[in-house]
Formats: structure tokens, C-alpha cells, sequence
């Protein structure tokens, strides 16, 4: 089988600070790098890396090609990304020393995605494969439409959190992620969403999987240090679909993705933090004792 990322691909400029800045604040940063990020990017190097056969669709800015490169070399397929009016997505993210981070998004090349590119993108793609879905490009509920009616198991994070696109998405996902406050968001917005089973991170504390049988809850994996959370989620819904994809049960895709994100924490940056199968399995291993 195979997975199709439609998503938001962006420049990641962080900025280390000794605390995440109050309203009207001014703080010198310590540090600062520049990487690859976006919620789609991503999940499609999170799911390549955890060995799938990973294509991803988007738009970038004429200053974007340095991404593509550094997508491919993490075995993304970038075929269907295409070159767009505007300039590439960014985001500006404030690391503190704890790696708790505030990010602020800039959509770029992200929102403005056409039919022609998306339906590109789709026209290989199998019933039974994957299309894993995020809230940072336009047109989403249109390509979770189309990707349902060929077939497609349609996995979405609801991220950035907005209960219009979540609404219009919601009839045709078959697997909804969520972290904590997302999910209280929805519910708070929406009530009780039945349809799809749904996914709950809960950060260092695990994560819950509601399902037509019940729930299973798996408790997150202690690290030594926490350097960098951003991207932690993506890293755990690459994981996820990718060990669904590859014929795992919910609690098996659900602890190596756990693990996956433990490591992920434990470096900086984004995509760039994204841990290979092979250190997922290690990583397990030693814990196994």
C-alpha cells in the first residue's frame, strides 16, 4: 500500500529563548536555525522514515527548492509538489529551554493549492491506500471528499484548530488526531463527534485510540532530556499511518509511534528531528529490556 500527504510545506525559523515571550515582550534569542517543517511535510518524512511509500502534494515559493531536496533524501516522493505565486509557507517558532514552544504561521504557496495539482497527485493512488490530511492548506474538504470516493483511508489532523474546516472534513475521515486541547476544542464546539475513530495525544503522558471496540490507552516513554516538542504530534500521526499501512494493529502502530515521538522530542527542530525505523525499533528494544 502507499500514502498521499496533501499538506503545508514551510520554512521553520527557530528561535531558542529563555522563556516563551509575554504579550508587548522583547527577548534577545540564544539561538537560531532555519529547516523544513510544515504539519504536512512533516508527517510525509515521519511516515517515509517509518518505511512507507510516502508521496506528498503542495505548493512552495521560487525560495523553496532547498526543501524538495531535503523531502527526497528522506524518501518522499515530491513529484506532485508544484512551484506556486506565492511565497513558501514559514513559521516562526520560539523554543524554550524546557522545548515548550509558541509558533506563529505564515500560509504562503500553502493556501493556495488548485484542483489540476491536487488531482494530479490522486490519480495514481489506490483504493485502500492512505491520504493523510492537516488544516494548513486550502482546500482540504474537497480532497478529503475526492480521496474517500476513490477509496482512500482518510487519516486527518485537525491542526490548526478551526471548527468550520474540522466540520467540513469530518464526514469523510476515517481516523481523526488530536492533541488535548484540539480535542476539548471539538468537543466543546461540536459535542460528541461519532464517525470517526479517533486518536488523542496527551504529550509526555501517552496517547488514547477510541474505536467502534473501546479504547486503548498507551503511556508515553520517559526521555532524559526534552529538547524541542515542535513536531512531536506530526512524528506521532506519520508513525501511525505508516504502521497501519503496513498491517500493524492499532496497538502496535500506536506504541512504535509513542517511542518515535519520545525520540523525536529529544533533538531540535522539525522534520530535521524525524527518527528512522530502525532507531524506533532499538529504542524499543532497550525499553523491553
Amino acid at each position: 500500500m502507499a500514502i498521499l500527504c496533501i499538506g503545508s510545506i514551510n520554512i521553520d525559523h527557530v528561535y531558542h529563548v529563555p522563556h516563551i515571550p509575554a504579550p508587548g515582550e522583547t527577548l534577545a534569542a540564544t539561538g537560531y536555525a532555519k529547516g523544513l517543517g510544515g504539519k504536512g511535510a512533516n508527517q510525509s518524512i515521519a511516515a517515509a522514515k517509518a518505511g512507507s511509500s510516502v508521496s506528498h502534494c503542495g505548493l512552495i515559493g521560487d525560495e523553496g527548492q532547498f526543501l524538495l531536496q531535503q523531502m527526497r533524501g528522506a524518501g518522499v516522493d515530491v513529484g506532485a509538489v508544484a512551484e506556486g505565486p506565492m511565497p513558501t509557507g514559514h513559521a516562526i517558532i520560539s523554543v524554550d529551554p524546557a522545548g515548550e514552544n509558541a509558533i506563529t504561521i505564515f500560509q504562503g504557496a500553502n493556501g493556495v493549492l488548485t484542483h489540476d495539482v491536487i488531482a494530479k497527485s490522486l490519480d495514481p493512488m489506490q483504493s485502500g491506500d492512505w491520504l493523510m490530511l492537516q488544516n494548513e492548506v486550502n482546500l482540504t474538504a474537497q480532497v478529503a471528499r475526492l480521496g474517500k470516493a476513490a477509496g482512500m483511508r482518510v487519516a486527518y489532523s485537525a491542526a490548526p484548530f478551526d471548527v468550520a474546516a474540522v466540520e467540513a472534513v469530518l464526514p469523510f475521515v476515517d481516523l481523526l488526531l488530536m492533541n488535548e486541547i484540539e480535542a476539548a476544542q471539538l468537543t466543546e464546539a461540536l459535542g460528541d463527534v461519532v464517525g470517526p475513530e479517533k486518536i488523542i495525544t496527551m504529550g509526555a503522558k501517552g496517547a488514547r485510540w477510541h474505536h467502534p471496540d473501546g479504547e486503548i490507552v498507551i503511556p508515553g516513554y520517559p526521555v532524559a532530556e526534552v529538547v524541542d516538542t515542535t513536531g512531536a504530534g506530526d512524528c506521532f500521526a506519520g508513525f501511525i499511518v505508516a504502521g497501519l499501512d503496513a498491517g500493524l494493529t492499532r496497538e502496535q502502530a500506536m506504541d512504535r509511534a509513542s517511542a518515535a515521538a519520545a525520540i523525536q522530542v529529544t533533538r531540535p527542530g522539525a522534520a530535521d528531528a524525524m527518527p528512522e525505523a530502525a532507531e524506533v525499533t532499538r529504542f524499543l528494544a532497550d525499553r523491553a529490556g
